[in-house]
């Protein structure tokens, strides 16, 4: 298909089963697996983790001895988070300031994290939102591209080097089953939704699928170089956080007043951030999306590989026009 654009309803039509949409509302009503391992002194990379469910995966890994180093956009919440975990864990937390939606901060992302001499044991890209309009960033892009697709490639790739030489590392998206708005796949040439109408819902569908597409090329990338690197998907479950702040009174009246009051505690987020992060029972399991911490099947476009393949190879092209005069491999 030479002209295959990725978003197609006779692609994926026939594909879809009940099965896996029944299979979703079972996990739903699940809770996560708990981990009781101690993780003293492994180093643990968080973004967004001043609210919400970066906040309590936080707490949990201090909790049980894990030293911190946390990405997030501001600094007055990023020393008291620090304080607070310092003071209650006596363990080591420390921070860098970046804002995600800009290539600068996540270049600097990058260069500070390739500079540590400590192994990343597990490394969570939290860090999310949810806009109602089309919003473009500093660099011309989509917001909802950068922040949950973009700026998680760009880290990934440009650590991978130093992946290889700390030995082992854990990759975490908090991913979501909002990956399943994108119900055709990934338009590739309407990254940036400057051709059809901006749906809220559908660019953070995109841009979470696109999220678990990059996730199996890692996969292959990890497993290719003998690296004893894992990366998996989880969706954290409907929980009450911060997301959607940027919006309107419309939204913002809507998620107070109905969402928020179904929403289950982001502490069972954090509890199988944990488990995925450190349990043994799935140190070597890769390339899933988990639910909690049930291994879920996919939709048909998240299982994809060529429109993965294509899809890298777009990004890579958007890295070497975009990202500062940092050579893709």
């Amino acid at each position: 298909m030479k002209d295959f654009k990725g978003c197609s309803v006779r692609r994926y039509w026939f594909q879809y089963k009940w099965s896996n949409i029944f299979e979703m509302i079972r996990d739903m009503s699940g809770k996560p697996k708990t981990c009781s391992e101690r993780f003293d002194g492994r180093l643990v990379v968080i973004t967004g983790a001043t609210s919400g469910i970066g906040y309590e995966t936080a707490k949990k890994y201090a909790s049980n001895g894990a030293r911190l180093l946390t990405i997030n956009r501001n600094k007055e919440k990023s020393e008291t988070l620090c304080r607070e975990i310092s003071h209650r864990y006596g363990t080591e937390c420390n921070y860098i300031l970046a804002d995600l939606s800009k290539l600068k901060d996540v270049k600097n992302v990058v260069e500070k994290l390739n500079s540590l001499n400590s192994r990343i044991a597990v490394l969570i890209h939290n860090a999310g939102l949810y806009l109602n309009k089309r919003t473009l960033t500093e660099d011309g892009l989509e917001m909802n591209f950068v922040v949950h697709y973009l700026a998680p490639f760009i880290i990934n790739y440009f650590l991978i080097d130093k992946l290889k030489r700390d030995g082992s590392t854990r990759i975490i998206f908090v991913s979501s089953e909002g990956y399943r708005f994108a119900s055709w796949g990934i338009c590739l040439d309407n990254l940036q939704w400057e051709k059809k109408k901006y749906s809220g819902l559908k660019a953070y569908g995109s841009a979470k699928l696109a999220q678990i597409l990059s996730m199996h090329i890692f996969a292959e990338i990890f497993s290719s170089e003998n690296m004893n690197v894992t990366i998996n998907a989880m969706h954290p479950g409907f929980v009450k956080t911060n997301t959607g702040q940027d919006n309107g009174p419309v939204y913002k009246f809507f998620k107070k007043n109905f969402l928020d009051k179904l929403s289950r505690d982001p502490v069972e987020s954090a509890e199988a951030l944990y488990y995925l992060g450190v349990s043994k029972d799935v140190e070597s399991i890769t390339d899933k999306f988990f639910h909690y911490t049930t291994i879920e099947e996919l939709a048909p476009p998240a299982k994809d590989m060529e429109l993965a393949k294509m899809l890298w190879e777009k990004t890579l092209r958007i890295i070497s026009e975009k990202y500062l005069n940092l050579e893709v491999k």
